[in-house]
Protein backbone atom coordinates (compact mmCIF):
# COMPACT_ATOMS: atom_id res chain seq x y z
CA UNK A 1 0.00 0.00 0.00
CA UNK A 2 1.64 3.35 -1.25
CA UNK A 3 1.63 5.64 1.90
CA UNK A 4 -0.35 9.34 1.96
CA UNK A 5 3.55 10.44 2.11
CA UNK A 6 4.31 8.80 -0.90
CA UNK A 7 0.83 9.61 -2.90
CA UNK A 8 1.13 11.65 -6.18
CA UNK A 9 -1.21 13.60 -7.93
CA UNK A 10 0.28 14.69 -10.85
CA UNK A 11 -2.09 16.56 -13.80
CA UNK A 12 -1.73 18.84 -16.73
CA UNK A 13 -4.42 19.57 -19.21
CA UNK A 14 -4.33 22.34 -21.88
CA UNK A 15 -6.52 22.99 -24.81
CA UNK A 16 -5.03 22.80 -28.36
CA UNK A 17 -5.90 24.51 -31.02
CA UNK A 18 -7.53 21.66 -33.00
CA UNK A 19 -11.12 21.31 -33.98
CA UNK A 20 -12.83 18.33 -32.34
CA UNK A 21 -10.77 18.45 -29.33
CA UNK A 22 -12.13 19.41 -26.37
CA UNK A 23 -9.25 19.20 -23.67
CA UNK A 24 -6.25 16.90 -23.44
CA UNK A 25 -5.53 15.73 -19.65
CA UNK A 26 -2.56 13.79 -18.53
CA UNK A 27 -2.34 12.30 -14.92
CA UNK A 28 -0.43 10.42 -12.33
CA UNK A 29 -2.63 8.78 -9.72
CA UNK A 30 -1.62 6.43 -6.73
CA UNK A 31 -4.24 6.59 -4.91
CA UNK A 32 -7.17 8.92 -6.12
CA UNK A 33 -10.24 7.22 -6.72
CA UNK A 34 -12.56 8.99 -9.02
CA UNK A 35 -16.13 8.91 -8.27
CA UNK A 36 -19.42 8.62 -10.00
CA UNK A 37 -19.40 11.46 -12.63
CA UNK A 38 -20.13 11.90 -16.49
CA UNK A 39 -18.60 14.39 -19.01
CA UNK A 40 -20.17 15.88 -22.36
CA UNK A 41 -17.20 15.07 -24.38
CA UNK A 42 -16.03 11.40 -25.07
CA UNK A 43 -13.31 10.56 -23.05
CA UNK A 44 -10.59 8.51 -25.15
CA UNK A 45 -8.28 7.20 -22.91
CA UNK A 46 -4.55 5.38 -22.89
CA UNK A 47 -2.80 3.85 -19.91
CA UNK A 48 0.84 4.22 -20.17
CA UNK A 49 1.82 2.51 -16.69
CA UNK A 50 -0.27 0.59 -14.32
CA UNK A 51 -4.18 -0.18 -14.81
CA UNK A 52 -7.30 1.69 -13.90
CA UNK A 53 -10.33 -0.11 -12.88
CA UNK A 54 -13.92 1.24 -13.59
CA UNK A 55 -18.01 1.31 -13.47
CA UNK A 56 -19.87 1.74 -16.58
CA UNK A 57 -23.42 1.65 -16.84
CA UNK A 58 -23.42 -0.72 -13.87
CA UNK A 59 -20.51 -3.24 -15.33
CA UNK A 60 -16.80 -3.14 -13.83
CA UNK A 61 -14.11 -2.89 -16.72
CA UNK A 62 -10.46 -2.39 -16.56
CA UNK A 63 -7.58 -1.30 -19.03
CA UNK A 64 -5.06 -4.30 -19.44
CA UNK A 65 -2.19 -3.21 -21.61
CA UNK A 66 -2.23 -1.76 -25.20
CA UNK A 67 -5.79 -1.28 -24.96
CA UNK A 68 -7.55 2.04 -25.87
CA UNK A 69 -10.83 3.10 -23.22
CA UNK A 70 -13.51 4.64 -25.33
CA UNK A 71 -16.15 6.16 -22.44
CA UNK A 72 -19.23 7.92 -24.00
CA UNK A 73 -20.72 11.27 -22.67
CA UNK A 74 -23.86 11.50 -20.85
CA UNK A 75 -23.02 7.91 -19.19
CA UNK A 76 -21.56 8.21 -15.29
CA UNK A 77 -18.31 6.54 -14.62
CA UNK A 78 -15.70 6.59 -12.09
CA UNK A 79 -12.09 5.07 -11.52
CA UNK A 80 -9.38 3.86 -9.48
CA UNK A 81 -6.08 2.48 -9.32
CA UNK A 82 -6.18 -1.04 -10.00
CA UNK A 83 -2.04 -1.66 -9.35
CA UNK A 84 0.02 -0.67 -6.17
CA UNK A 85 1.66 1.99 -7.59
CA UNK A 86 -1.18 3.70 -9.31
CA UNK A 87 -1.41 4.60 -12.88
CA UNK A 88 -0.21 6.79 -15.24
CA UNK A 89 -2.69 8.09 -18.55
CA UNK A 90 -3.36 10.13 -21.65
CA UNK A 91 -6.70 11.66 -22.19
CA UNK A 92 -7.88 13.71 -25.07
CA UNK A 93 -11.57 14.70 -24.81
CA UNK A 94 -13.55 14.82 -27.99
CA UNK A 95 -16.62 16.81 -29.11
CA UNK A 96 -19.54 15.13 -31.64
CA UNK A 97 -18.30 16.12 -34.17
CA UNK A 98 -15.78 13.28 -34.35
CA UNK A 99 -18.52 10.99 -32.65
CA UNK A 100 -22.11 11.57 -32.26
CA UNK A 101 -24.57 10.25 -29.75
CA UNK A 102 -25.53 7.08 -32.01
CA UNK A 103 -22.33 5.57 -31.11
CA UNK A 104 -22.87 5.93 -27.51
CA UNK A 105 -24.65 2.64 -27.32
CA UNK A 106 -22.01 0.67 -29.09
CA UNK A 107 -19.86 2.67 -26.42
CA UNK A 108 -21.31 1.57 -23.68
CA UNK A 109 -21.41 -2.10 -24.19
CA UNK A 110 -17.87 -2.15 -25.56
CA UNK A 111 -15.37 0.53 -24.19
CA UNK A 112 -12.27 -1.15 -23.86
CA UNK A 113 -10.69 -1.72 -27.73
CA UNK A 114 -7.66 -4.28 -28.13
CA UNK A 115 -6.17 -2.36 -31.43
CA UNK A 116 -2.55 -1.99 -31.31
CA UNK A 117 -2.61 0.41 -34.72
CA UNK A 118 -5.46 2.27 -32.75
CA UNK A 119 -3.37 2.80 -29.57
CA UNK A 120 0.06 3.96 -31.31
CA UNK A 121 -1.91 6.56 -33.11
CA UNK A 122 -3.37 8.17 -30.17
CA UNK A 123 -0.09 8.06 -28.39
CA UNK A 124 1.35 9.69 -31.51
CA UNK A 125 -1.83 11.96 -31.14
CA UNK A 126 -0.71 13.00 -27.98
CA UNK A 127 2.73 13.65 -29.41
CA UNK A 128 1.44 16.04 -31.43
CA UNK A 129 -0.96 17.79 -29.38
CA UNK A 130 1.84 18.82 -27.02
CA UNK A 131 3.70 21.04 -29.54
CA UNK A 132 2.05 24.29 -31.15
CA UNK A 133 2.32 24.75 -34.54
CA UNK A 134 1.44 20.63 -35.40
CA UNK A 135 -1.96 20.98 -35.88
CA UNK A 136 -2.05 20.00 -38.88
CA UNK A 137 -0.84 16.76 -37.81
CA UNK A 138 -2.81 16.20 -34.80
CA UNK A 139 -6.18 17.20 -37.22
CA UNK A 140 -4.58 14.40 -39.73
CA UNK A 141 -3.59 11.78 -36.81
CA UNK A 142 -7.25 12.40 -35.10
CA UNK A 143 -9.22 12.08 -38.22
CA UNK A 144 -7.84 8.55 -38.65
CA UNK A 145 -8.52 7.60 -35.64
CA UNK A 146 -11.95 9.13 -35.35
CA UNK A 147 -12.76 6.93 -38.87
CA UNK A 148 -10.47 3.66 -37.37
CA UNK A 149 -13.41 4.00 -33.84
CA UNK A 150 -16.54 4.71 -35.65
CA UNK A 151 -14.80 0.85 -37.10
CA UNK A 152 -14.90 -0.91 -34.24
CA UNK A 153 -18.44 0.55 -32.86
CA UNK A 154 -20.22 -0.03 -35.98
CA UNK A 155 -18.49 -1.97 -38.29
CA UNK A 156 -19.41 -2.00 -41.90
CA UNK A 157 -18.64 -5.09 -44.53
CA UNK A 158 -14.96 -5.51 -45.76
CA UNK A 159 -16.30 -6.19 -49.32
CA UNK A 160 -13.51 -3.90 -51.24
CA UNK A 161 -15.98 -2.81 -53.94
CA UNK A 162 -18.25 -0.75 -50.82
CA UNK A 163 -15.17 1.27 -50.13
CA UNK A 164 -14.07 3.96 -52.38
CA UNK A 165 -10.59 4.03 -53.22
CA UNK A 166 -8.53 7.31 -52.92
CA UNK A 167 -8.37 9.09 -56.16
CA UNK A 168 -5.32 11.07 -57.24
CA UNK A 169 -7.39 14.10 -57.90
CA UNK A 170 -7.84 15.27 -54.16
CA UNK A 171 -4.17 14.57 -53.01
CA UNK A 172 -2.57 16.93 -56.24
CA UNK A 173 -5.47 19.34 -55.00
CA UNK A 174 -4.24 19.06 -51.71
CA UNK A 175 -0.54 19.34 -52.84
CA UNK A 176 -1.32 22.58 -54.54
CA UNK A 177 -3.13 24.53 -51.43
CA UNK A 178 -0.19 23.66 -49.50
CA UNK A 179 1.92 24.83 -51.46
CA UNK A 180 0.19 28.31 -52.07
CA UNK A 181 -0.80 27.91 -47.76
CA UNK A 182 3.25 27.54 -47.15
CA UNK A 183 3.54 29.86 -44.22
CA UNK A 184 0.46 30.53 -42.79
CA UNK A 185 -0.78 26.96 -43.54
CA UNK A 186 -4.28 25.58 -43.62
CA UNK A 187 -6.28 23.71 -41.13
CA UNK A 188 -7.37 20.08 -42.80
CA UNK A 189 -10.91 20.41 -42.27
CA UNK A 190 -11.03 23.72 -44.69
CA UNK A 191 -8.57 21.92 -47.07
CA UNK A 192 -11.44 19.42 -47.08
CA UNK A 193 -14.05 21.88 -47.71
CA UNK A 194 -11.94 23.45 -50.80
CA UNK A 195 -11.30 19.93 -52.54
CA UNK A 196 -14.67 18.46 -51.53
CA UNK A 197 -13.47 15.42 -49.90
CA UNK A 198 -13.61 13.98 -46.12
CA UNK A 199 -10.71 14.77 -44.18
CA UNK A 200 -9.59 10.54 -43.30
CA UNK A 201 -10.27 9.76 -47.21
CA UNK A 202 -8.42 13.51 -48.23
CA UNK A 203 -5.14 11.91 -45.93
CA UNK A 204 -5.44 8.72 -46.87
CA UNK A 205 -5.12 9.66 -51.10
CA UNK A 206 -2.04 12.31 -50.17
CA UNK A 207 -0.15 9.72 -48.58
CA UNK A 208 -1.29 7.03 -51.11
CA UNK A 209 -0.22 9.25 -53.72
CA UNK A 210 2.92 10.70 -52.76
CA UNK A 211 4.45 8.30 -49.76
CA UNK A 212 3.89 11.02 -47.50
CA UNK A 213 1.34 12.34 -44.86
CA UNK A 214 0.60 16.07 -45.26
CA UNK A 215 1.79 16.96 -42.29
CA UNK A 216 5.03 15.84 -43.11
CA UNK A 217 5.19 17.14 -46.33
CA UNK A 218 4.25 20.82 -44.87
CA UNK A 219 6.81 20.32 -42.66
CA UNK A 220 9.64 19.02 -44.99
CA UNK A 221 8.64 22.00 -47.43
CA UNK A 222 8.89 24.89 -44.74
CA UNK A 223 12.22 23.41 -43.39
CA UNK A 224 13.70 23.78 -47.11
CA UNK A 225 12.30 27.65 -47.54
CA UNK A 226 13.79 27.68 -43.32
CA UNK A 227 17.28 26.62 -45.20
CA UNK A 228 17.30 29.02 -48.05
CA UNK A 229 16.37 32.15 -45.24
CA UNK A 230 19.38 30.58 -42.93
CA UNK A 231 22.06 31.07 -45.79
CA UNK A 232 20.38 34.21 -47.07
CA UNK A 233 21.69 35.46 -43.36
CA UNK A 234 18.60 35.68 -41.69
CA UNK A 235 18.91 34.82 -37.66
CA UNK A 236 17.34 31.53 -36.55
CA UNK A 237 14.93 33.90 -34.70
CA UNK A 238 13.00 35.29 -37.95
CA UNK A 239 13.33 32.61 -40.27
CA UNK A 240 10.81 30.85 -37.63
CA UNK A 241 8.44 33.16 -38.18
CA UNK A 242 9.19 33.60 -42.01
CA UNK A 243 9.04 30.13 -42.73
CA UNK A 244 6.06 29.24 -41.44
CA UNK A 245 7.00 27.72 -37.70
CA UNK A 246 5.35 28.58 -34.43
CA UNK A 247 8.02 29.46 -32.65
CA UNK A 248 11.95 29.04 -32.87
CA UNK A 249 11.59 26.19 -30.75
CA UNK A 250 9.31 24.29 -33.10
CA UNK A 251 11.79 25.11 -36.15
CA UNK A 252 14.35 23.98 -34.28
CA UNK A 253 12.48 20.33 -33.78
CA UNK A 254 11.72 19.96 -36.93
CA UNK A 255 14.78 20.99 -38.47
CA UNK A 256 17.31 18.91 -36.57
CA UNK A 257 14.75 15.93 -37.16
CA UNK A 258 15.38 16.69 -41.21
CA UNK A 259 18.81 18.09 -41.77
CA UNK A 260 19.99 16.93 -38.62
CA UNK A 261 21.50 19.47 -37.18
CA UNK A 262 20.21 22.83 -35.33
CA UNK A 263 19.19 26.07 -37.77
CA UNK A 264 22.09 28.03 -35.78
CA UNK A 265 24.92 25.28 -36.67
CA UNK A 266 23.32 25.04 -40.45
CA UNK A 267 25.13 27.62 -42.11
CA UNK A 268 28.16 28.21 -39.73
CA UNK A 269 30.51 26.09 -42.11
CA UNK A 270 33.32 27.24 -44.74
CA UNK A 271 30.48 28.67 -47.18
CA UNK A 272 28.79 30.71 -44.70
CA UNK A 273 31.95 32.65 -43.68
CA UNK A 274 33.11 32.76 -47.27
CA UNK A 275 29.64 34.54 -48.27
Amino acid sequence: MVSRQQARREVSAWRPRVPGVVEVFHAHFTEYAYPMHVHDAWTLLIVDDGAVRYDLDRHQHGTPHDTVTLLPPHVPHNGAPATPHGFRKRVVYLDATQLDDSFIGPAVDGPDLADPVLRRRVGQLHTALKHPGDELEAASRLTLIGERLRGHLRPRPTDDRLSPRPGPGVAHALRELLDARLVPGIALDEAARLVHAHPAHLVRAFSAAFGIAPHQYLMSRRVDHARRLLLDGLPPVEVATAAGFYDQSHLTRHFKRLVGVAPGRYCAGPRASSR
